[in-house]
Order: C-alpha cells, then sequence, then structure tokens
C-alpha cells in the first residue's frame, strides 16, 4: 500500500513560488495517474493540476501558466512547482495518486500566500 509524504509547504508573499513535492514510498508510481489538490478556506476541495503515466498534464484556468506538475519515476516522487503565487492560492495541498482501483491521498502541507 502507498504512502504519500508532502513537503515544501509554507509562507509566501504575493508573487512569490513555492515547490511541493510528494514522496511515495511502500510501491511504485509508475503505472498510476497523479495529481495536485488543494483545500482552500472558500472552497471544497479542487483539483489543481494532474500528470498522466505518460507524462500528459491538466491545469484549470486558474494555474495554468503559473503551476507546473512534473514526476520522477525513479524517484517516486511527483512536484508542484508555483510560481507568482496569489492570496488565492493559499490552502491545504494534498497529492494523489490513483489508478487500478486504488486511490491515495497524502496527508497535506500548507501554502500561506500573504499580499
Amino acid at each position: 500500500q502507498l504512502q504519500l509524504i508532502e513537503s515544501g509547504g509554507g509562507s509566501v508573499q504575493a508573487g512569490g513560488s513555492l515547490k511541493l513535492s510528494c514522496a511515495a514510498s511502500g510501491g511504485t508510481l509508475i503505472d498510476y495517474y497523479m495529481g495536485w489538490f488543494r483545500q482552500t478556506p472558500v472552497e471544497q476541495r479542487e483539483l489543481v493540476a494532474t500528470i498522466s503515466t505518460r507524462g500528459a498534464t491538466n491545469y484549470t484556468d486558474a494555474t495554468e501558466g503559473r503551476f507546473t506538475i512534473s514526476r520522477d519515476n525513479f524517484r517516486n516522487t511527483i512536484y508542484l512547482q508555483m510560481n507568482n503565487l496569489k492570496p488565492e492560492d493559499t490552502g491545504v495541498y494534498y497529492c494523489r495518486v490513483w489508478g487500478y482501483g486504488a486511490d491515495y491521498w497524502g496527508q497535506g502541507t500548507q501554502v500561506t500566500v500573504s499580499s
């Protein structure tokens, strides 16, 4: 069973950058879809970005052009590079890995963007 541990969250000013990491243990990520989701103070948990097993990426209108999701199958890790952060990006960010009937979530990492 996979375990996911996020890291890299923190507090930044608007316009700043953060890079989140999600390291997996207990299995390999190579055959799974992966994504980042966030829980904001005003929204239910929402999609941030996804990446397929072949590396195809998908973003929302809110994150397109500012965020970049990537995966390193050798290191069993997924990343989220976040640039030009805005106060509305504040929230708890979760990584998710799913496929073959399985669905795993990390514990979340807090991102706070001040204006």
